[in-house]
């Protein structure tokens, strides 16, 4: 467990400075955020400080790293059977996360852990702080063609104002939530649970949330969106018109029309290119809507929860009377959704009206494929935060000179060990998947702000050259007492110092 040095007062308490709350917290308790809390007098971090390790056993999740005793077979957390030699390097897989460690509030000291080890003979430092984000948010990605709601709308959590529907993107509805305005600028209840919200879903919880105009949503990072009480299943496969240039050669022999019906494009295979290069003749059909280039067509219905993300039920009435001069009877038009959850299959009678026909076979099995070719319905949520300010003194008595640094890419940034994407432009502001981060990674401070793990990782001559605080460095041996947890860091994760090597004036 973590410790800190702070005084006592008269009463027992002791003052917690790790954030602007600054509270005065009795012997046995907790602080208002219950990640600090008074032991005996001392001010300790209550949350387990975590290291990442690769190991060969792909099974293990957690092995807790205790100093006084050998780890045995058997415990809650599946502890592996192992004795501790005392390296805790394990081949030069080891990297500190700043979950546990504690921040650099207030800012005039350095970072909690500023740790040393060498990778492929190159010395390396790892400057790990918990920081305390009052401009943060996340960005929320969710897998599905039902509608959410207009853009722009507000999305609420327990009738709070958190955050707002951003533009659409392919596949997938977009949600900006959080975000310093929110969590400060408006009521203290708005910011408690803005707070709340954003620590839930960065510690990958389920949040409900309800989108003014739009749908109720529950959101989990990693887990299928439930829309108006129902769990999706699939993202779609593309757009109506990617639709009918995936599948035109095998819908060609056995159909003389296929209509994909989406919210963004409707396909027409007759139309399409495709179509026409694989020689399919016009069927005189007639699409509502706009359109756009041959064979796709926008705006055929509203938005909704409907046929690919439309608000229609009858996919008959986006279309207009066929042609009579290319139309025939018999003709076979197969209508499906870019899902292939919903589709129907009809023929043409004496007059041209579609009449609903039983589904051959072989376009069953096309159906069937569209699905198949669907990625799982998934919520992905992104941390983003600020990681300017006064955290880049806990670095460097420079502060300037990190931000160049992570600009230059001769310092590495993480977020508990995961890729981190930096933004380009000014400032440090980074970007990252929560779900590759080890469990419960975040905290948060009553101001209201998020506390999250940012990891800063260089060659030790420049972080000298960066005017860090050379003093203060340790090495990882000697961190070990500290040490309560360590995770298994995920293979798809780069090491964090993997093929940094540059340096100043390089």
């Amino acid at each position: 467990m973590v410790r800190f040095a702070v005084e006592q007062e008269d009463n027992g308490k002791i003052r917690c400075d790790a954030c602007p709350v600054l509270c005065y917290i009795k012997d046995g308790r907790t602080g208002a955020c219950d990640r600090y809390a008074n032991e005996g007098g001392e001010l300790v971090r209550v949350d387990a400080f975590t290291i990442l390790q690769r190991m060969d056993n792909a099974e293990a999740r957690a092995v807790p790293f205790l100093v006084d005793q050998v780890a045995s077979e058997g415990d809650d957390n599946d502890v592996a059977e192992a004795s501790w030699d005392g390296d805790i390097i394990g081949g030069q897989r080891t990297f500190v996360t700043a979950i546990g460690a504690g921040t650099t509030y207030p800012d005039y000291k350095p970072a909690p852990f500023i740790v040393s080890q060498s990778y492929d003979d190159v010395d390396m430092v790892t400057v790990v702080t918990e920081g305390i984000f009052s401009y943060c948010g996340v960005k929320v990605k969710i897998d599905t063609d039902r509608h959410l709601g207009p853009e722009q709308a507000t999305v609420r959590v327990d009738g709070e104002a958190v955050g707002h529907v951003m533009t659409g993107e392919y596949g997938s509805q977009m949600l900006s939530l959080g975000g310093v305005n929110h969590l400060t600028g408006g009521s203290k209840k708005e910011g408690r649970i803005t707070c709340n919200a954003l620590l839930n879903l960065c510690n990958c919880e389920a949040v409900d949330m309800q989108i003014d105009g739009g749908a109720a949503l529950t959101v989990q990072a990693g887990q299928a969106p439930i829309v108006n009480g129902v769990r999706e299943q699939l993202m779609r496969v593309g757009c109506g018109s990617a639709t009918i240039g995936m599948f035109a050669k095998q819908w060609e022999p056995h159909v003389d029309e296929v209509v994909v019906v989406d919210d963004h494009i409707t396909g027409v295979l007759s139309e399409h290119q495709a179509g026409k290069q694989l020689g399919m003749l016009p069927t005189g059909i007639r699409i509502k809507g706009r359109r756009s280039t041959p064979g796709r067509y926008f705006q055929v219905a509203e938005p909704g929860a409907g046929w690919g993300g439309t608000d229609i039920e009858d996919p008959l009435s986006i279309l207009d009377d066929f042609k009579p001069a290319q139309a025939r009877a018999g003709l076979r038009l197969l209508m499906v959704s870019t899902t292939g959850e919903q589709w129907s299959y009809f023929e043409l009678d004496e007059n041209l009206r579609p009449q609903p026909a039983v589904l051959p076979e072989a376009l069953q099995v096309s159906v069937e494929r569209i699905a198949e070719n669907c990625e799982p319905s998934l919520c992905s949520v992104l941390f983003m935060g600020g990681a300017g300010g006064s955290l880049r003194a806990g670095v460097t008595e420079n502060p300037v000179r990190l931000t160049r640094s992570v600009r230059d890419a001769l310092t590495y940034v993480s977020c508990a060990g995961a890729p981190a994407y930096v933004w380009p432009g000014g400032g440090i502001t980074v970007m990252a998947d929560v779900t590759k981060m080890p469990r419960n990674a975040f905290g948060y401070v009553p101001t209201p702000a998020l506390v999250a793990p940012i990891e800063f990782t260089l060659r030790r001559s420049d972080y000298e050259r960066l005017g860090g605080h050379m003093n203060n460095i340790r090495s990882m041996q000697d961190i070990a007492r500290d040490v309560e947890r360590t995770e298994v860091a995920p293979d798809e994760h780069s090491w964090p110092v993997r093929a940094r090597h540059f340096s100043w004036g390089e």
